[in-house]
Parts: structure tokens; C-alpha cells; sequence
């Protein structure tokens, strides 16, 4: 069964009026493999609330999803009325070898149909191992820039910057990031979405 990271309830988001930051994606954004509160947007949210920014960080990571079932939910997300979704699909399609064509094809439609409603995206990237031949490889990274280039959102080319093959940074599987490397992973994410902010409240800054 897939791992469903703890996802915030209607009422407990009704509550809390911050504009919302939804964190959206597979295994990486749900914290595979790392306890409760230790993935990467829990630390997107205390980075945030450390440098005074007024956001609500919501967790939509769900383990094991590809591009195309980022597409089946995207309208949930939608309806969350987020102000920046960052989304992060791709590598289980790459790691199941899917076609390039249709995973560009699933992104393309998630990213438009975020922006068509009018919030703010960042594109997170990621890449794959060797073992998947160059050609392959090369036309999946690929898929990053041009929809970045597309539709003119930020984009970092791979989520796992500083991460990815330094030691306690990755779990045994070198795929998913311990939660130490969540923490970088974060920082990653920060800097990625930090021209879309609003500025930091002087009142909150500490």
C-alpha cells in the first residue's frame, strides 16, 4: 500500500486563514520512509515561520504516485485555493520507463491547470540514474526546462541538490532522503519558491 503522507483536514485548514503553500508530488514530497513530521514541507514550514513568513505549508505528497495521477487530483488541489503549489512528478514514471511523451503530456496539464487558476507554480525536477541509458535520461531532464520555459515558472532541476550521494543524506534504497536530507531538501525549496513570497511581517521576523 502506498504511503499517504498526514494530510491536513478541511476543518484545521478552514481554521487557519495563512495563504496556502501545497507541497505536491510523490514519495519525496510525502517523506517516504522518514517518521511523521520529518518530510520535507514540515521543514519548508518551519524555515518559513524561522524568517517570519505567514504561510501554511500543506503536505499533498502520496508515495508511489506518477505524472498521471498528479493529473487525477489536481483539481482537489485546485479547490484548496492554494497561492503556490509546488509540484514535484516525474521519477516514478522515469523509474517505471514510461514514455517521455506522456509524462510532459501529464505535467503540461498540471502545471496549466494550476495556473489557469490563478496560483502561483514552482517546478521541482529530478533525475535518473545511469542505468537508464543517456537518451533517456537526457530527454527526461529535458521535460523540466521546457515546461518551465513554457509557462515562465521557477523551476530547480533536481529536487535531491546537495542531497543525493552525501553520506546520512539518503535512505539504504538511494532514492528517498533520510530526514536529515529532507532538511536540505527544504532549504532547496525555499530558495526555489523565495521570489514568489510576500515579504516577511517585520512583527514576525525573529
Amino acid at each position: 500500500m502506498p504511503k499517504v503522507a498526514e494530510q491536513p483536514s478541511e476543518p484545521s485548514l478552514q481554521q487557519d486563514s495563512r495563504p496556502r503553500i501545497i507541497c505536491f508530488g510523490d514519495s519525496l514530497t510525502a517523506g517516504y520512509g522518514t517518521d511523521p513530521g520529518q518530510a520535507y514541507p514540515d521543514d519548508l514550514q518551519a524555515l518559513l515561520d524561522k524568517e517570519g513568513y505567514e504561510y501554511r505549508v500543506v503536505n499533498a505528497g502520496i508515495s508511489g504516485n506518477t505524472s498521471k495521477d498528479g493529473v487525477a487530483r489536481v483539481e482537489h488541489v485546485v479547490a484548496l485555493k492554494p497561492e503556490i503549489v509546488v509540484v514535484e512528478f516525474g521519477g516514478n514514471d522515469g523509474l517505471r520507463g514510461l514514455r517521455i511523451a506522456d509524462t510532459r503530456s501529464n505535467l503540461d496539464k498540471i502545471v496549466s491547470t494550476l495556473k489557469q487558476s490563478g496560483t502561483k507554480v514552482a517546478l521541482a525536477g529530478i533525475t535518473l540514474p545511469p542505468d537508464y541509458g543517456p537518451d533517456y535520461i537526457r530527454q527526461f531532464d529535458e521535460t523540466y526546462a521546457l515546461l518551465a520555459k513554457k509557462y515562465k515558472v521557477p523551476m530547480i532541476p533536481f529536487l535531491l541538490k546537495g542531497v543525493f550521494g552525501v553520506d546520512g543524506m539518503m535512505q539504504a534504497d538511494r532514492t528517498h532522503a533520510t530526514a536529515a536530507g529532507n532538511k536540505v531538501v527544504a532549504q532547496n525549496v525555499l530558495a526555489l519558491i523565495r521570489p514568489l513570497l510576500k515579504k516577511p511581517s517585520s512583527r514576525s521576523q525573529r
